[in-house]
């Protein structure tokens, strides 16, 4: 009889839960698995910084996001992702990472978010990268790029179905410092092309990643073409001798399925993770790589990149890229070649 009742009481619970979880909005669960086979010359641009032959994770990753409506127009709005590390050796020390993470009010006058993303200087960038996320991403020459916590986000309403302006505040006291660490933003038209065949973008970074920036982006659809081109100027706020441009440029054409595309970029600020990832492997220690930093007295960085991708499925796209880097970095009488050629071929399954 107890059992029966006990049995009883589980079952009315569970259905009362289910009864109240069917009222709220069900989450979203999403993923990505990007796997590429490359082969580098030097390793300063792929993902595990090693050159040869090697297995690429291009930031695969698993989350879950959603919305729920808590009042008449105000929303709350939530997302956590994890960076998946399992498919190769670096899985074995960190099978997850850090992605964007938050917690957020959405109402009619904007949306505000808490916790983990990417800053809105980083998002101002719109599609315009025609590589991201691989070793021939953009941020291999401009800087500004990370992702930060411990933030505040703020994103308008889209007026006029046209502009929106937004922003982002890190914590002073969480980063153990009195300066201020902010990013603001302002977007024209639609980064997916489908409101506007165009998207304008500029942005200004203080404090955040230890620099002062400001940059323009543009993007214009026409027909089958895509045409795109990013401007930055950038100056450390740690090594005053590091301060100068980045640019890309990059067009994208659509045939029968196959998506061209070619990007050529230029750096002369020396800090994008080329250079990082040159310096670590040239030094031993921090104060190494300090002295290193501190030594340069000039930069000049090339990239070309060329590729193309086809979707076999609405799920899965399959690659292949070639990027080259070329320059010289000066310290007094002392100079070092820049150079890497990077060959990808990869998959990409998102669910």
């Amino acid at each position: 009889m107890k059992r029966h009742l006990i049995a009883s009481s589980v079952i009315a619970a569970l259905t009362a839960l289910a009864s109240t979880s069917a009222l709220a909005a069900e989450p979203n669960f999403y993923g990505r698995l990007d796997l590429a086979t490359t082969h580098s010359d030097t390793g300063f641009t792929t993902q595990n910084k090693k050159s040869g032959t090697v297995l690429e994770n291009n930031f695969s990753y698993l989350g879950v996001k959603g919305s729920e409506s808590i009042a008449n127009g105000l929303d709350i709005v939530y997302q956590m992702e994890f960076q998946v590390e399992n498919t190769g050796l670096e899985g074995n020390k960190t099978p997850f990472k850090a992605r964007n993470t938050f917690l957020g009010l959405k109402t009619t006058h904007g949306t505000v978010l808490i916790g983990r993303s990417d800053p809105v200087f980083k998002q101002s960038e719109g599609n315009v990268d025609m590589f991201g996320n691989t070793n021939a991403d953009i941020d291999r020459l401009i800087a500004g790029q990370g992702r930060v916590a411990d933030g505040i986000w703020y994103y308008s309403p889209k007026f006029a179905d046209l502009v929106t302006f937004d922003a982002t505040y890190l914590m002073a006291d969480n980063y153990n410092t009195s300066k201020a660490q902010y990013a603001l933003g302002a977007t024209l038209g639609d980064k997916g092309f489908k409101a506007q065949n165009y998207y304008v973008a500029a942005a200004y970074m203080d404090g955040i990643e230890n620099i002062e920036a400001y940059r323009v982006v543009g993007q214009v659809k026409c027909n089958d073409f895509k045409f795109g081109g990013v401007f930055q100027h950038t100056e450390s706020q740690t090594y005053a001798n590091l301060e100068g441009n980045t640019y890309f440029v990059n067009a994208a054409y659509y045939l029968n399925g196959v998506n061209l595309k070619v990007q050529f970029g230029q750096d002369d600020s020396g800090l994008g993770g080329y250079i990082k990832n040159l310096v670590a492997a040239e030094t031993s220690t921090s104060t190494d790589s300090k002295a290193f930093f501190e030594a340069i007295t000039d930069v000049s960085l090339t990239n070309i990149s060329v590729g193309a991708d086809y979707r076999v499925a609405k799920s899965t796209l399959v690659y292949g890229q070639f990027a080259h880097y070329s320059g010289e970095l000066s310290q007094s009488s002392l100079k070092t070649d820049l150079d890497d050629s990077v060959l990808s071929v990869g998959v990409r399954y998102d669910f």
